[in-house]
């Protein structure tokens, strides 16, 4: 077992200590705000007339601004609504000021806010809502004609209006700014987030604010950012990365934000060199889209601090990014909506490292172990079970029968990887993704860094697929450069020399993209249906 306090140096964990908070010892900072809204009303005293927010249409909003507009939507929540401290709040909201306002406004009130994923179908949501127990829901005008049936549910519905135009919430009724303090403490519930995946086994996260806290006050620890930095928020933003690694993080440095409504890599990387953005945090999907554009934006002088999660980054796209951006630190970050957002960060620039495949090293306040099936730890260097306990981990899930997490606090994650002689965590495959070939264990993530290391390739992914012989064997869709003329032979051929026989893929598909799920990760089980078309 590592325990992340052990690994890091003092210099990173002072003001930190042992505390009880709720029913929980952890170990995290002895001065800390009690919600995300405190962190606001702090930053706003400390810069009230700097930029915080830009919206997707170029509106300015300073801290003190944004402070306002938080106080009157809490007002007429509280008063209006009649909204109660641990009442459920959807929030159905695009990567906008409706949406930050909302949240900060929840987390003043002591409720519970619902991120819903705005990519979902109708029927993906309605799925959600009935699961989530809300009370009262936001709702972007973009998604007017579904809110019949959140209506019928018994939820109140409050809509946004000419966004395009204005702020979205203009038209309410608004009371005067109270003055009220923020409801929220250290150990009440603040989110409920469903994990990404099909909305049948999509598990509801409950998040307190110390779990929120304690990730957004050790992101800017290790990844050293401040009030002069900048960031656009390239993920949705009701995503665990979205609202924590970014809106949370850049509203508590007194940073800002660039909040664009859609993706689009050729917008950001404009936004780079017209607002001088030195952060950029997303997933292999947000990077790869970017790297596509490289040649029509040859500098990207502001940016020192890349991070990214979400899934794994093969090496060679990670190399790609540092030869384009030389000055900047790229950290791996390994976590997902239970922690937080993280659970592992790389110290320092993994690109340069000898431990460039590592996800890196678990935060102050994270303990990681690696098991086997019975449960027993393995020795270092040992492909097991990884799991984790601390600070930043969600302490239970909303009605849930089985848990991943068990009586003693240690999270499931599902993923198999090992730790080095150095603390360094490496992930190797999801364990449901591994592929066994006859009783030899094929670990997708080191058959994809292969592949994608081959001149021509774009980008790839491993599953398995079906064998009368091996039980399973790999497959894997192939993305070609442009000029590439790479074929099935060429690629295996390549392969022999690098891994051993049994890993090779016996299939390859090439395509234009490969198929993702609307959090931008690989999507598995599309790529598996494509091996066997009806």
């Amino acid at each position: 077992m590592v325990k992340g306090k052990d690994v890091w140096g003092t210099w990173l964990q002072r003001d930190m200590e042992e505390r009880q908070i709720g029913n929980r010892t952890v170990y995290t900072f002895s001065k800390m705000k009690n919600s995300f809204y405190e962190m606001l009303c702090d930053t706003a005293t400390k810069y009230p007339d700097k930029i915080g927010i830009v919206d997707n249409w170029n509106r300015e909003y300073t801290y003190q601004k944004f402070l306002v507009m938080v106080n009157q939507l809490a007002a007429y929540m509280k008063h209006i609504l009649k909204v109660e401290k641990g009442n459920h709040i959807g929030l159905l909201l695009n990567n906008g000021i409706e949406f930050a306002t909302a949240i900060y406004a929840v987390c003043k009130l002591g409720a519970v806010a619902v991120p819903l994923p705005t990519k979902y179908r109708e029927p993906e949501i309605q799925s959600l809502v009935k699961k989530a127990d809300l009370k009262f829901i936001f709702v972007s005008e973009d998604y007017k004609v579904w809110t019949s049936f959140y209506t019928e549910c018994g939820i109140k519905v409050i809509l946004t209006e000419n966004e395009k135009t204005e702020y979205g919430f203009t038209y309410l009724a608004m009371q005067k700014e109270k003055e009220e303090s923020g409801e929220g403490e250290l150990e009440d519930e603040v989110i409920l987030m469903f994990t990404s995946g099909t909305t049948s086994t999509s598990k509801g996260v409950i998040l307190k604010n110390y779990n929120i806290n304690h990730a957004v006050m050790i992101y800017q620890r290790i990844l050293e950012l401040g009030e002069d930095d900048r960031t656009i928020i390239p993920v949705p933003i009701y995503h665990i990365t979205g609202l924590v690694a970014l809106l949370g993080l850049f509203v508590y440095i007194g940073g800002t934000v660039y909040l664009h409504k859609r993706y689009d890599a050729y917008r950001i990387l404009s936004a780079i060199q017209e607002h001088e953005i030195t952060f950029l945090h997303g997933s292999p999907t947000v990077f790869g889209l970017l790297l596509e554009l490289k040649n029509k934006f040859s500098k990207n002088e502001s940016i020192r601090v890349l991070a990214c999660g979400s899934s794994y980054m093969p090496v060679e796209t990670m190399m790609k990014l540092h030869q384009w951006m030389p000055q900047m630190t790229f950290h791996r970050i390994y976590g997902m909506t239970e922690t937080s957002s993280p659970a592992t960060i790389f110290p320092s620039d993994a690109a340069t490292s000898i431990y460039a495949k590592a996800q890196g090293k678990p935060i102050p306040g994270m303990e990681l172990k690696i098991v086997d099936d019975s449960g027993k730890e393995v020795p270092c260097k040992e492909i097991g079970n990884v799991q984790l306990k601390g600070t930043n981990i969600c302490e239970s899930y909303y009605h849930i029968e089985k848990s991943p997490i068990d009586k003693e606090g240690w999270l499931d994650t599902g993923d198999m990887g090992y730790l080095n002689e150095d603390s360094y965590l490496y992930i190797v495959d999801r364990k449901k993704d591994m592929i066994n070939r006859g009783g030899e264990k094929i670990w997708c993530n080191d058959v994809e860094n292969e592949i994608t290391s081959l001149k021509g390739v774009k980008e790839s992914a491993l599953v398995g697929i079906p064998s009368e012989k091996y039980g399973e064997v790999a497959a894997a869709v192939v993305v070609l450069e442009k000029e590439s003329k790479l074929t099935e032979e060429d690629i295996k051929q390549k392969l022999h020399d690098r891994i051993a026989k049994y890993m090779i893929p016996e299939k390859i598909l090439f395509l234009e993209k490969i198929p993702k799920t609307p959090g931008l990760k690989t999507d598995k089980r599309a790529i598996r249906a494509l091996f066997f078309p009806e």
